[in-house]
């Protein structure tokens, strides 16, 4: 899904799988849904999300600023 923020740039949301979570950080490791071998390490969870929801095997929903730098993602959602 593709969403146009003001300026011209384009985010996307994808789903993925939570593997582990990092409650000190804040942080997370995902298994894109796209890519069944790739994990993005330490990618930024909303701190609305509570650290009780963040369950590894469960599904999230990870914003893309920029999909050429996993680093500018953050898990936005977590859901079964």
């Amino acid at each position: 899904m593709e969403r146009g923020i003001k300026g011209g740039e384009v985010m996307k949301v994808k789903k993925g799988v939570l593997k582990s979570f990092n409650a000190t950080g804040y942080t997370a490791t995902v298994q894109v849904s796209s890519s069944y071998k790739v994990y993005l390490e330490d990618i930024a969870v909303a701190r609305n999300l509570p650290s009780a929801e963040m369950v590894a095997g469960r599904k999230v929903a990870v914003v893309f600023f920029d999909e050429n730098s996993p680093k500018e993602a953050v898990v936005v959602a977590v859901y079964t």
